[in-house]
């Protein structure tokens, strides 16, 4: 799940697009990974949103040690990301105990709204996926002009998708066979009259 908000951030032909590049769009984002979906999202959640979409892009970039200049953050180095991280992670939903006619019960309580608290399942998804020993690896697509991360399910898989395995192979190909010590030759002239 954090991987797909750290890939709300893609690149086409066009250059980088930003997938939230307005509330409604958060709103949209959360209903296609099922969290809290028909839910209104507000600037400030909308803000948050996208700040911890940069921390968590910051913090795979670190840790793929990924060059590419959409890894870098132009507003968070690391120790920000970090802080932005564990800052949502906090607003996570936490059980308590609570006792009712005589039963124990396990309540939910949380202080936060429902976009915040879906931004902390994303963080706490993050931390897991950052720090758990032996879960599958993040990776940074290596493809020509791709930005997009991903869980790496084989120790030797390189790309995002077929298709950018597909484009880095041609580029590859490309390389290999294209003729660069050749000069080019001067127009052929017409003979003389």
């Amino acid at each position: 799940m954090s991987v797909r908000l750290m890939n709300t951030i893609g690149a086409d032909r066009g250059g980088l697009h930003d997938d939230l590049a307005e509330p409604s769009q958060v709103a949209d984002w959360l209903a296609a990974v099922e969290l809290h979906p028909g839910t209104r999202v507000t600037r400030d959640e909308w803000r948050a949103a996208r700040r911890l979409r940069d921390a968590l892009r910051r913090a795979a970039g670190h840790a793929t040690h990924d060059t590419r200049p959409a890894a870098a953050s132009p507003v968070l180095d690391i120790a920000e990301a970090v802080e932005v991280i564990n800052e949502r992670r906090a607003d996570l939903p936490a059980e308590r105990l609570a006792v009712h006619s005589s039963a124990f019960r396990r309540e939910r309580g949380t202080a936060a709204s429902p976009v915040m608290a879906a931004l902390a399942v994303v963080s706490a998804d993050a931390i897991d996926l950052l720090t758990t020993p032996g879960a599958p690896a993040l990776g940074a697509c290596t493809a020509p002009g791709c930005v997009l991360y991903f869980v790496k399910h084989h120790p030797r898989r390189e790309w995002c998708s077929t298709a950018c395995g597909n484009r880095a192979r041609a580029a590859r190909h490309y390389r290999r066979h294209r003729p660069s010590d050749v000069a080019p030759q001067p127009p052929a002239s017409s003979p003389a009259e």
